[in-house]
């Protein structure tokens, strides 16, 4: 009776349940998605159905089956099958779960995964508390985060892991989960009579950006919020039940991933694309003085003196970002994103400073040449400091023919793009005159006097 009494109680609770979790698939042949790593053949399939698990981390974002393909572990190996929150469990807790799942292997010969959820949220000590039990092989690690492991945990419980990245549902995938949950009259609403429109499952699918929980949270608030039955689940009900789409955007991965998408995309003069990446940081809360610094870096890093306009229309950009703030200052972003991604682009600038800070870290050092030393103090001149200096502005175009350096290098090289086709030229002209025969110095006092202008 009283089995009877907690069955009927268990089934109460899985009815309540939302209906993303009831519509889990419990089976590994029933899982939706990410064939790259449970498809034929696959390295975590294979895993899993000879009951070689391991450690393993599945990282990706939400909604993806993190938490589905623990519970299938569960059911498809002979292990026993422990769940933590990372979130409300600390050491005294898990240390109690490896004691048993150590005695339970001594006394029944029986191995343990433990599925911890949100596994990023331990701190160095909870993770170190769990690397001899996985290293020996007391447990079988399942850990499930939204965050980069090679960022979030440490490298000793990554070193132990097999990590596998799963990727946000495909199209297809989000409309075949709906499609079973209007279907299934088990777990889903397969008794209401349900008609999901085409237009219906095509909004619901492009709303939730490949996240399956959010899509079946769209479509159980569009049924369960209307009586009517049979219910054709029409376009307008999707939109209402949606609202507004949800942004997935965090500190983490998704800002680094966006930033670099950003610059890459203006950097390789794709305007539209560099928009679009600015308005999904923007739309994500992102800090604006953030996207301005990185607007300025790349003016000089990727544009230069193609276009030394950039530097400034950058710079102008980013104090009017800090006066207005938002929203407003989204127009002078936006302007400045469109005119950077047209410019001609150059990065000569960029490589002629690493170039030359490479020679000054890894190579002897080059002492100042004797005529460009500073002869401004008692007892210069007795030691030869200055002596020999030509003022460039006594010599024609005010570029006088002698050494600044001591050694002969080249390491600004300007681009054929923008500007920098005629520095080129002038520069060549430049490097021929000073490069060529040098005179001797010129010891007119008038460019050796204290006026600063040496």
């Amino acid at each position: 009776m009283a089995d009877l009494f907690a069955a009927s109680r268990a089934k109460n609770v899985a009815r309540a349940a939302p209906l993303a979790a009831r519509m889990r698939p419990r089976r590994l042949a029933d899982y939706v998605g990410q064939e790259h790593v449970v498809g034929e053949g696959k390295l975590l399939r294979r895993l899993i159905e000879a009951d070689r698990l391991g450690s393993v981390i599945l990282y990706g974002p939400p909604g993806v089956g993190k938490t589905t393909l623990a519970e299938i572990v569960a059911t498809e190996t002979s292990r026993r099958f422990v769940e933590l929150s990372a979130t409300a469990s600390g050491v005294k807790e898990l240390r109690e779960v490896l004691g048993v799942a150590r005695r339970r292997l001594e006394d029944d010969g029986q191995k343990t995964c433990v599925f911890i959820d949100e596994i990023h949220r331990f701190n160095k000590a909870q993770q170190d508390v769990l690397l001899p039990d996985v290293e020996s092989g007391v447990i079988a690690l399942v850990g499930a985060t939204t965050q980069n492991p090679f960022f979030a945990l440490t490298s000793a419980l990554v070193s132990r892991s097999r990590i596998f990245e799963l990727q946000a549902l495909r199209d297809e995938d989000i409309a075949e989960v709906l499609r079973r949950a209007v279907r299934s009259r088990e777990h889903g609403f397969g008794n209401e009579e349900i008609t999901l429109s085409d237009e219906a499952l095509a909004f619901l699918v492009e709303t939730c950006d490949g996240d399956a929980r959010r899509a079946l949270g769209g479509l159980e608030v569009g049924v369960l919020s209307t009586k009517e039955r049979p219910l054709a689940f029409t376009l307008e009900l999707a939109r209402e039940s949606v609202q507004r789409k949800a942004m997935v955007y965090d500190a983490g991965d998704t800002h680094y991933d966006c930033a670099s998408a950003l610059i890459k995309s203006i950097r390789g003069s794709d305007v539209d694309a560099g928009l679009y990446w600015l308005a999904r940081m923007l739309e994500g809360g992102e800090d604006v003085m953030f996207l301005a610094r990185r607007l300025v870096i790349l003016a000089s890093e990727d544009i230069g003196n193609a276009d030394p306009r950039a530097l400034m229309l950058a710079t102008a950009a980013m104090q009017a970002t800090q006066f207005v703030g938002l929203p407003e200052c989204q127009l002078t972003l936006s302007q400045a994103v469109i005119y950077l991604a047209l410019a001609p682009k150059s990065n000569a600038c960029t490589t002629a400073i690493a170039a030359a800070r490479c020679d000054v870290r890894e190579k002897q050092s080059i002492p100042v040449p004797r005529h460009l030393q500073d002869k401004h103090y008692a007892g210069a001149k007795r030691l030869g400091r200055g002596e020999g200096y030509a003022y460039a502005h006594n010599a024609p175009d005010a570029i006088a023919s002698q050494d600044y350096l001591g050694v002969e290098k080249t390491y600004y090289e300007p681009t054929d793009r923008g500007l920098e086709r005629q520095l080129a030229e002038r520069l060549a002209e430049i490097r021929r005159r000073l490069r060529s025969e040098r005179p001797e110095a010129d010891s007119d006092s008038r460019g050796g006097g204290d006026d600063g202008r040496e």
